[in-house]
């Protein structure tokens, strides 16, 4: 008996220290492309493409005075920050309302609605890039915020309009039942006992659509120029004439990622309330 219990203890312990084995092999292989930034940052430009690598080196914030300080990109934040805000706003303010909705419709049409907004979600880029462009030119919007502001609610709203959809219906209808029958309209009940509870669902919602906004690359490079560029754009051009500005770049992906840790160390626990309670089987 003793034996067979030895047996099960080390085929179990064997079974974890493999699996917490590949799990560290590939959090390794996942964080070691920010580790690199943030190596290269912090060195002068001799040692930062030296090869092979150099390990040991004298560090150097040079390449976040010339980012932060000498260059502008405080400017590039801002315009990140407006654009990003703006969009987790516009689409929570919609997205909401019609989550609700479509999560009360329970007739199959309101799922296939969702599925051809999601599929237009998947959709490359690219085969929406020239219209927005056109569109963009003839109203006179070019390089403007408003415009990455809307075509940002119109790339997100589909996946917003899901999540939310989820977590609705994770709430049982008879919450706001209980509450017609006190009187309350259907607006009502909405406002006063159903969206109290959807803390988690709209914050987790409101975070994925912020870092979906925040991270855009290729909607920005096209539609702006000067007065609306965003980070991802500035820091790309960075290293683009010169080898000796990578290090700024490296600092410039640095800079853009800790808001986003940020953000998902200080509201992990909304995240992962809200991702539980959207869990719901159709």
């Amino acid at each position: 008996m003793e034996k067979i219990k030895t047996k099960r203890f080390f085929k179990c312990y064997t079974q974890k220290t493999f699996i917490y084995g590949l799990l560290l092999i590939w959090l390794v292989i996942s964080i070691f492309p920010f580790l690199w930034a943030v190596i290269t940052s912090i060195k002068y430009p001799v040692d930062a493409f030296a090869i092979p690598p150099v390990w040991v080196f004298k560090p150097t914030l040079s390449a976040y005075q010339t980012l932060w300080i000498d260059g502008e990109f405080f400017h590039y934040l801002y315009n990140t920050l407006v654009i990003s805000l703006g969009s987790v706003a516009i689409s929570l303010i919609i997205g909401c309302p019609a989550g609700y909705a479509l999560a009360r419709y329970s007739k199959n049409s309101s799922f296939y609605l969702l599925l051809v907004a999601i599929v237009f979600r998947a959709l490359p880029r690219t085969l929406f890039i020239l219209p927005f462009y056109y569109i963009a030119k003839i109203t006179g919007l070019f390089d403007t915020k408003i415009l990455l502001i809307l075509i940002m609610v119109s790339i997100n709203q589909p996946f917003t309009i899901w999540m939310l959809r989820s977590f609705f219906k994770n709430i049982p209808e008879s919450l706001e039942e209980a509450a017609m029958v006190d009187g309350c309209t259907r607006s009502q009940a909405f406002m006063r006992v159903i969206f109290p509870i959807m803390g988690p669902g709209v914050i987790t919602a409101g975070i994925f659509t912020f870092i979906l906004a925040y991270s855009e690359y290729f909607i920005p490079v096209v539609l702006t120029a000067t007065r609306s560029v965003t980070m991802p754009v500035a820091i790309a051009q960075f290293g683009v004439d010169a080898v000796k500005e990578w290090a700024i770049s490296a600092a410039g992906a640095v800079s853009i990622s800790l808001p986003v840790v940020l953000i998902v160390i200080f509201a992990q626990k909304y995240i992962v309330e809200g991702l539980t309670a959207g869990a719901v089987k159709e």
